[in-house]
């Protein structure tokens, strides 16, 4: 099986280097380089063709956002944003600007390597609450966008955005929906399709911005 490339984007090099030690312990990993900021880190990622970006916020001469946002334009490779807040006021910002998802820094070191492993198959990580947490507080001080208007889904896939948007698994989804798993797969596809979003995180924030979803209630309907 061919590794996952990765790329290690940090401003400090014992960080990079603990990543670097920790992922390349792991079978199926391939740490393919290293860059110590924003401006590094899109020249390194163009030139060697990484499958998955783990990306730092705070970085000098370009950020870990604008350095999301240029990546996120290829639609590959997938980054995952490492923050050391869990509500790090740029979290949001770098959803909106094409990552992945998000992991706090101390994290677990076997949720690391399954964080990388989601954002790699293009799911979003989107599981653990405080994602759910910051998406619905960082919308919640937005209204919704006139701008951001959905173009039209059917009744069925507007249900699945729905559940997306809080954070529930396809497995969860179908559950609710009373549906077959692979059916709810093949809903998510074709909403993500419409709504021309790289991955789930991006489809939330959609919801979320066009005002489909609110932050902080479970019944949307």
């Amino acid at each position: 099986m061919t590794p996952l490339r990765l790329l290690i984007v940090d401003d400090q090099a014992l960080v990079r280097a603990g990543f670097r030690k920790l992922l390349e312990s792991e079978d199926g990993f391939e740490v393919v380089g290293e860059a110590g900021d924003g401006v590094e880190a899109v020249a390194a990622a163009r030139r060697l063709g990484p499958d998955v970006v783990l990306m730092d916020i705070r970085m000098p001469r370009l950020d870990g956002i604008e350095a999301t946002r240029q990546l996120a334009t290829g639609g590959r490779p997938a980054v995952l944003i490492l923050t050391t807040y869990d509500l790090d006021e740029y979290v949001f910002e770098a959803l909106r600007a094409g990552a992945s998802g998000f992991l706090l820094k101390d994290a677990p070191p076997d949720d690391l390597v399954a964080a990388v492993r989601t954002v790699a198959r293009g799911e979003a990580l989107l599981a653990p609450s405080v994602t759910r947490r910051l998406i619905a507080e960082f919308t919640s001080r937005r209204r919704p966008d006139p701008g951001a208007a959905l173009p039209s889904l059917s009744q069925r896939e507007t249900e699945v955005l729905k559940l997306v948007a809080r954070g529930m698994s396809n497995a969860e989804i179908a559950r609710e929906l009373y549906l077959g798993e692979a059916t709810v797969k093949t809903h998510v596809g074709s909403l993500l399709a419409k709504l021309q979003c790289r991955d789930r995180v991006q489809a939330v924030v959609r919801a979320y911005e066009s005002g489909l979803v609110t932050p902080g209630r479970s019944d949307d309907e």
